[in-house]
């Protein structure tokens, strides 16, 4: 089979699932794949350049289809479900993704589209990006507790979800309303 980019980043994903993102090598990956090691920097010049093209790959699959008249507040849950589909799909990678700084077009998408929604509902810049952070501790802490971190908390994981989101969704709702800042002081 033909060496790829696209079939190193895939491989890549396989063993970050499978063995954590600490056992992933350029030299495993070389192995794995029946090629040497410098073939593989044609494709991904380095583990950094690899691990930024797993969080693209990843963060790429975020499919959001609200209803067009849907309001923010629907909109919003919708891409926080859609984040936390990818990310139940990928606990691994969905990490690897969060943790990289934004290089590419599929890793700022999700954000950049909850921004806009964001400030389509009235908040400023800083309150929207803190009201995403806020989304995303949520999601991640939600990942940690299915996958058995917090045992015993809860009995239908996806509904806990949905439970916490509408919470979430209504205070931001409510701050809009009344037209007031998620943090009494500023920077």
């Amino acid at each position: 089979m033909q060496l790829t980019r696209r079939r190193i980043i895939a491989l890549a994903i396989e063993l970050i699932e499978a063995d954590g993102v600490e056992a992933v090598s350029m030299q495993r990956l070389a192995t794995e794949l029946g090629c040497g090691v410098i073939s593989l920097y044609n494709y991904v010049p380095s583990k950094s350049a690899l691990l930024d093209g797993v969080a693209d790959q990843v963060m790429s699959a975020i499919e959001v289809i609200p209803s067009p008249q849907a309001g923010w507040e629907e909109r919003l849950k919708a891409q926080a479900m859609a984040f936390r589909k990818i990310a139940s799909t990928h606990p691994r990678c969905a990490i690897v993704a969060v943790s990289r700084r934004p290089t590419s077009a599929g890793l700022v998408r999700p954000a950049e589209t909850a921004l806009a929604t964001l400030q389509e509902a009235g908040f400023g810049g800083q309150e929207a990006v803190r009201i995403v952070r806020a989304f995303l501790a949520y999601i991640m802490g939600s990942l940690v507790r299915d996958a058995g971190v917090a045992p015993g908390l809860a009995d239908d994981p996806e509904a806990d979800f949905e439970f916490g989101l509408e919470l979430l969704v209504q205070a931001i709702a409510a701050r809009a309303r009344h037209g007031q800042q998620i943090l009494c002081t500023q920077p």
